[in-house]
């Protein structure tokens, strides 16, 4: 069932509801459920629960309604959906080592066939499970497998293309910048023949990286030791030519630091992100998080279309290279709580002051 699904006509009105309750109306689940005041319970209309009075029931378009409004799920409903939700786990997983055990992606059908789902339904639970598409998740799990090739000793470009699963050149080469940020000859290399410039300066929150390749800013980096913002680099790019950047670049540099110290300027410059499609897409809806605002983990993975995915959403935050610029800081707990911020609980803490002061100021001066 999901918020704001469009009952038909048949369980439009209070009425017609009522009758799917003393129905048992399996099709009635997709579109409500009715709560009970007197026990402060919810269920769907199928439950083959006691029937309460009408006057005591209500009924709400979802779940989340229903709870929203002070209602629990009844314990016969709660067992059926861990019972449901072990089950969706299962099957995706399944399909999930079906992908990885193939040589080359299997089609749609192929999966939804093989867990009895129509493809529509199949590819809704795959996505709802794993955040990503049945194709992005093979396309994800191809790149995983030529990095694995291309970094092999002795491995070379062609082999490792067909042992990924590509049938020819030219699909690689046009999805390598996608896949592995630069060429895969470059990539097999450890960056060699990738010019990244950088240059390390200070500002309120420490000191801080800024580093560049030919397509944009691919990291910023926050530390108390400048030293140890540039071994991150090289651990990044270990075979990449690091240059240190001239007089130009320090402009951006101080851009950069100008951002960081109030973010709600924003930042017009390109940025090379590089990462999984499910980490680009949970840091695209990061970037979509207005400065002063503040979003939970459960948020973000909703807003991406995958509810189920929140500690993927977790762990593609800590991956993130680009501090402020992919505002990872923007996101907290549940209970509004800070934790699990790559660049120290206390710099996130004075981002989220910082944002909350600026935008407070902004609204100020809107009123005068």
């Amino acid at each position: 069932m999901k918020p704001g699904r469009k009952a038909p006509a048949a369980y439009s009105t209070d009425d017609a509801r009522w009758r799917a309750v003393l129905e048992r109306d399996a099709a009635a689940d997709a579109y409500f459920v009715y709560a009970v005041r007197s026990t402060g319970v919810y269920t769907r209309p199928s439950a083959a629960s006691r029937r309460p009075r009408r006057e005591n029931v209500v009924f709400f378009s979802s779940p989340q309604e229903a709870e929203a409004a002070g209602y629990r799920p009844s314990r016969r409903d709660t067992a059926a959906s861990t019972a449901e939700a072990q089950g969706r786990a299962a099957l995706v997983a399944r399909a999930c080592q079906t992908i990885e055990s193939a040589d080359t992606p299997p089609s749609l059908h192929t999966l939804a066939q093989q867990a009895n789902m129509s493809p529509f339904h199949f590819h809704r639970i795959f996505k709802a499970e794993t955040g990503l598409t049945p194709k992005a998740y093979a396309a994800a799990r191809r790149a995983r497998k030529l990095r694995e090739h291309l970094t092999t000793p002795g491995a070379s470009v062609t082999q490792a293309l067909y042992d990924a699963g590509f049938n020819s050149s030219s699909p690689l080469y046009e999805a390598s910048a996608g896949l592995l940020g630069m060429r895969p000859g470059d990539y097999r290399r450890g960056g060699a023949g990738s010019v990244i410039r950088f240059a390390v300066a200070q500002c309120s929150l420490g000191a801080i990286l800024v580093a560049c390749s030919q397509r944009g800013i691919c990291a910023i980096l926050i530390d108390d030791d400048p030293e140890a913002l540039v071994r991150d680099l090289q651990d990044r790019f270990p075979k990449a030519e690091l240059v240190g950047g001239d007089a130009a670049f320090e402009g951006l540099v101080a851009r950069v630091v100008g951002f960081v110290e109030a973010p709600a300027i924003g930042l017009d410059l390109p940025l090379d992100i590089r990462g999984t499609a499910f980490q680009q897409r949970v840091w695209q809806a990061l970037r979509d998080i207005p400065p002063g605002d503040t979003a939970s983990y459960s948020d973000i993975a909703q807003r991406i279309g995958a509810p189920q995915a929140v500690r993927a959403v977790g762990r593609a935050c800590g991956a993130n290279p680009i501090a402020v610029a992919i505002p990872c800081h923007r996101v907290v707990r549940r209970d509004g709580d800070l934790n699990g911020y790559r660049w120290g609980i206390d710099r996130k803490r004075e981002l989220l002051r910082r944002e909350a002061g600026q935008r407070e100021a902004s609204r100020k001066r809107g009123r005068t």
